[in-house]
């Protein structure tokens, strides 16, 4: 018969601390453990839990063969830690590492946050306690000493803080190939429904514009003969105008893109380079972290250009800018799945991308096959943006910048009325 082992599962609200504390710890004269060598000691702290219990949240590297370690120093959230309680009980083990996993334990102590905060000082060094040895031997010290080294706190931002403070610039890019006139089309001008690149230009752009504070996005295009003299560009102004390719909102960016259907011929090669590098010379230019690019490509999957438009990716991947590829179309996305670089970070000639950058969806991977757009159009869109708040977070980090401060709440004004008697 099979047997069955209940467990309990336990659970508690999350504090809100957003606090992490970069922490180091040495210890001294900690017991011997090992016959032809002294100790391989590490650290293990413990939150405890509200029923009293306590819960692993942080082990140390191991130090070979020493009495006398100095671990690294290690970060760690405060929700992590103690949940943002900082009068909650820490455990602290002391262990002996061994080969086969049977680690020797060599003693513990407790702690908190709020003792932890105090910093370097006689208050931060630790006896290490083994409860066994002290209750059999009488003349029982301690095994050892532990002592905080330093103890740093850090506020850990979103972002949404960056949002607050206005940082993100949203710019959206079409791919463009087919025949707007002719139904097999993605580009097909249907008066009675979106197209492919429609639909998808609309599910993701109403989500992605809320993360721009003047919601003025420049919009072009790729792949295509222009007016009036049919040259070929890779990166042209959908609303026509090169000197102010900026469009109001999303609704602005729908009415520039099937406007200009009418009026260019789309047009190969497909070329993702120059509209890449046209977004990397503005980003370029804003390091300070003042602006952060989005770059949202929509495409049916086509690429003339993959060699040029890799090392574009990978020379991008050092400036504040991302790139939000949405495929659409039946063909195959292979050369989008690599560029996506989930699997194999993407290089060049050598070199590989600082950051991922790149996230790439299907958009029939979301077209709910009962006809109702609404939610596949909802799943697409959070699909498509989950990357994209790591990719900015990551770029503030190594460089580090910090959030500006959120302007104030708009207090109207109070008239006064005044009477006279």
């Amino acid at each position: 018969y099979p047997s069955i082992y209940p467990f309990i599962l336990t659970a508690e609200e999350l504090g809100c601390c957003r606090d992490s504390v970069l922490m180091q710890f040495c210890a001294n004269k900690l017991d011997k453990k090992d016959f032809f060598g002294k100790s391989d000691p590490f650290l293990v702290f413990h939150r405890s839990n509200e029923d009293g219990s306590f819960t692993i949240c942080h082990k140390t590297e191991v130090v070979k063969n020493t009495l006398n370690p100095v671990w690294q120093a290690f970060k760690i959230s405060v929700r992590a830690l103690c949940n943002g309680d900082y009068d909650r009980t820490i455990k602290v083990e002391v262990y002996d590492w061994d080969r086969d996993g049977s680690h020797d334990f060599i003693g513990e102590f407790t702690t908190s946050y709020r003792e932890l905060s105090r910093g370097q000082s006689q208050f931060n060094v630790y006896e290490v306690i083994n409860p066994k040895k002290k209750g059999k031997k009488k003349k029982y010290v301690n095994s050892g000493t532990v002592t905080l080294l330093s103890f740093l706190i850090e506020t850990e931002v979103s972002f949404l803080d960056y949002i607050k403070g206005g940082y993100v610039i949203i710019n959206l890019i079409l791919a463009s190939t087919g025949n707007p006139l002719q139904p097999t089309s993605l580009h097909y001008m249907n008066p009675y429904q979106l197209n492919a690149y429609g639909m998808a230009l609309r599910a993701v752009g109403e989500i992605i514009q809320d993360y721009d504070s003047d919601k003025m996005f420049p919009a072009l295009g790729f792949g295509a003969r222009l007016p009036p003299d049919g040259r070929v560009s890779h990166e042209f102004a959908l609303n026509g105008n090169p000197q102010n390719p900026y469009c109001h909102g999303i609704d602005g960016v729908m009415e520039a893109y099937y406007r200009s259907l009418k009026s260019v011929q789309l047009y190969g090669p497909t070329n993702f380079a120059p509209v890449i590098n046209h977004v990397a010379r503005y980003a370029a230019s804003v390091k300070d972290g003042s602006q952060y690019f989005v770059l949202l490509i929509i495409t049916d999957g086509v690429i003339s250009d993959m060699a040029q438009t890799k090392e574009s990716i990978v020379n991008a991947s050092r400036l504040p800018m991302s790139i939000i590829i949405v495929g659409v179309g039946p063909a195959e996305f292979d050369a989008m799945e690599e560029l996506d670089g989930d699997v194999v970070r993407i290089s060049s000639r050598g070199r590989f991308a600082e950051r991922d950058i790149v996230q790439f969806v299907p958009f029939r991977d979301y077209i709910d096959r009962s006809g109702n757009h609404v939610l596949s159009m909802a799943r697409l869109a959070k699909d498509v943006l989950a990357e994209i708040p790591e990719q900015f977070l990551s770029y503030m980090r190594v460089r580090g910048i910090k959030p500006s401060p959120a302007p104030p709440p708009y207090t109207p004004p109070v008239h006064v009325l005044q009477t006279q008697i």
